[in-house]
């Protein structure tokens, strides 16, 4: 049986059952005259305790398939104790098809707000054990309610996703609730952090909203996510594909980059949506919040010295380089497993946050190409969004070449990290590690298109291409003339080096500010980084740009 059929099943039995608060409801019936104010709050208290037990049956059920229950997620994800639950008695008012004799309290979606480290944040869940969690028009009007509230309050909102889609035998009034949802989702962008929690499936025009939320988590095995199932998907191509191969975790985290993060279970998975909220902002307007530190910011890194090769064309593991920079070695990766050839993390410097942007030598050495480019242009616009300075780590030879990139838009998705990079206004501090090379040296936040410092270490070669690709241009003629062209070719390689790469040139034409020791690079960043954290930047009068597609 599939997930979807599952959902439908799980669907059927809990509409079938009477709810348990029949009893109560008919109590409240009675005339005021006959019970006590006492009386009606005990009752009043019974029905909330009802409620948020839900059904027992179906709660088993949902445990049955290694998943917790919309509560248990909120608790896991809010600080103890701290959860205000909004519209808890909330029922549908939908008839035909048999709903006018189902109506759950809830209608399928827990909605509120709490706590994550002390700050508040707005929460709302889809309840599988109810309609499978499909959305109506109760149960979208619950969660337009939560996504007003938390864009009005200025804080985070986490949904926390486990649904079968629109409910259909409310028709049309569902796929209104979606397009609420979508124009909600858009309104608060750039405004308020949004993170997607999917723990469970998420098909159709669903998947939408967490694609327009600022990240995506995913749990192996149980969420899935895709606009059409594997069933039509087989009846219109003949393709077979079981859900979790078409739109499993390890699929959006991999593959496609949809997921930003994945895990293995849903505790571990709430727990990394809290550490996250921990360095981002509550709102635009407001800065990451600031915590202690004890590492040291002029702490030395003399193992930068041997972790990254002098010998351009050598690789190391940039992930290594960036722990050294940060607090504690503590980062968090953003899309580890798509477009590793750049990394996008957020971590700490002096107690407060910053985003990382670096080439990643061990992943085609480190060249930009389409994915890269998305991946990175996406971030920067988030660190900027939200207040967060940008540290840029350089080592790219260029933009990948071939046919398929050219073919794909290589240009107009270069063009994207370049827009973010030239748009964004907070502190920009760009180091250039080995080897910058053409437009892909431009791309990585260089001084040309607004980085506020840049530094380069000793080794670097900054430069319209590699010294051989470039003496094969330049001396062309005179090479084939030789009598012996490999021999003159590497005279020539040399000196172009030494007239042209030589790790000063770029500092004596005002390209970076200064050629700087490497195991002085964690307190270089951290003064330059206390220097901008007034910064401002005045910005023209305008709707919007108009980014590359």
């Amino acid at each position: 049986m599939s997930r979807t059929d599952t959902a439908r099943t799980d669907t059927a039995r809990t509409g079938a059952a009477r709810t348990d608060t029949a009893e109560l409801e008919e109590e409240f019936a009675a005339p005021a005259a006959q019970l006590s104010l006492g009386t009606r709050t005990a009752e009043l208290n019974g029905l909330h305790a009802t409620v948020a037990a839900g059904d027992a049956a179906a709660t088993a059920r949902q445990h049955a398939k290694g998943k917790l229950t919309a509560r248990e997620r909120i608790d896991l994800l809010l600080d103890p104790g701290t959860f205000q639950e909004v519209e808890p008695l909330r029922r549908h008012r939908a008839t035909g098809f048999g709903l006018e004799d189902r109506r759950p309290h809830t209608d399928g979606v827990v909605g509120g707000w709490g706590t994550v480290h002390g700050r508040t944040v707005f929460v709302y869940a889809h309840d599988f054990r109810i309609f499978g969690g499909a959305l109506g028009e109760a149960h979208a009007e619950k969660i337009h309610k939560i996504m007003d509230l938390a864009l009005a309050a200025g804080a985070p909102l986490v949904s926390l996703n486990d649904g079968a889609g629109a409910r259909i035998q409310e028709g049309v009034t569902a796929l209104a609730g979606y397009g609420g949802i979508f124009q909600r989702n858009t309104r608060a962008s750039g405004v308020i952090p949004q993170i997607s929690v999917m723990l469970g499936p998420c098909a159709g025009g669903a998947a939408y909203s967490p694609a327009l939320t600022d990240f995506v988590f995913m749990v192996r095995e149980t969420s899935q996510m895709f606009i059409t199932g594997p069933d039509v998907i087989q009846a219109v191509t003949g393709e077979q594909v079981t859900q979790n191969g078409l739109g499993g975790a390890d699929v959006h985290a991999g593959t496609s980059g949809v997921a930003h993060f994945a895990y293995d279970d849903e505790e571990t998975c709430l727990e990394e949506v809290r550490h996250l909220l921990s360095m981002l902002p509550q709102n635009s307007a407001e800065e990451p919040p600031a915590v202690a530190c004890d590492d040291p910011a002029d702490r030395p890194g003399d193992e930068l010295l041997g972790l990254v090769p002098a010998d351009p064309s050598r690789p190391y593991d940039m992930r290594r380089v960036v722990a050294e920079l940060l607090d504690d070695g503590d980062f968090l990766e953003v899309q580890e497993h798509w477009a590793g050839n750049i990394i996008c993390a957020l971590g700490r410097l002096e107690g407060r946050t910053v985003g990382i942007v670096a080439n990643q030598p061990v992943v085609l050495a480190g060249v930009l190409d389409i994915h890269a480019s998305e991946k990175a242009a996406r971030f920067v616009q988030l660190c900027d969004a939200f207040n967060i300075p940008l540290l840029t780590l350089v080592d790219v030879p260029g933009f990948l070449p071939g046919v398929d990139q050219e073919h794909g838009g290589i240009i107009r998705h270069g063009a994207k990290l370049l827009y973010a990079y030239c748009n964004a206004t907070v502190p920009r501090i760009q180091v250039i590690l080995r080897k910058a090379y053409g437009g892909a040296y431009i791309v990585m936040d260089s001084r040309s298109i607004g980085a506020d410092l840049s530094y380069a270490w000793p080794a670097n070669e900054i430069a319209v291409m590699g010294a051989e690709g470039a003496a094969n241009v330049v001396f062309r003629r005179q090479i084939a003339a030789a009598d012996d062209p490999e021999a003159t070719r590497a005279q020539l390689v040399k000196e172009y080096k030494a007239e042209l790469m030589h790790p000063y040139y770029a500092a004596e034409r005002g390209l970076v500010d200064d050629v700087i020791d490497p195991a002085g690079t964690r307190a270089v960043l951290a003064a330059g980084l206390r220097m901008l954290r007034t910064k401002t930047v005045p910005l023209p009068h305008r709707k919007h740009g108009n980014q590359p597609a």
